[in-house]
């Protein structure tokens, strides 16, 4: 669970950093430039649009770990917009909460202990 933890870590840290660079040299522009790209049909927009659709799963995931509640639907939002921002400091906060056990990082408590 150390490598797992530190590995969101890094992510956090290192998109952070990035990001903080880029809106420095480019601004806040990211929507139009991300879009237009898939627009472009080029290879841009298609390393944009495969991106996307993790962003999108990564927003269903998190909206189906928390039973399609008002929250979860609201969290799954954020980790469409949060992206790796998002899921690293879910998935940190998730590895205390639930001790280090993946199955109830993953599914949530109420999956795993109904199997149980």
């Amino acid at each position: 669970m150390i490598w797992f933890r530190l590995f969101l870590l890094a992510c956090l840290l290192s998109i952070l950093i990035y990001t903080g660079v880029t809106i420095a040299a480019h601004g806040w522009n990211l929507l139009p430039v991300f879009f237009g790209d898939m627009a472009a049909m080029g290879w841009p927009g298609q390393f944009n649009f495969d991106f996307f659709t993790f962003l999108l799963l990564s927003g269903l995931w998190t909206a189906w770990r928390n039973d399609f509640a008002v929250g979860g639907c609201l969290l799954g939002l954020v980790a469409i917009f949060g992206g790796m921002l998002f899921l690293s400091i879910y998935l940190l906060a998730l590895s205390f909460r639930h001790k280090g056990d993946m199955g109830e990082i993953m599914l949530g408590t109420n999956r795993t202990r109904s199997k149980s």
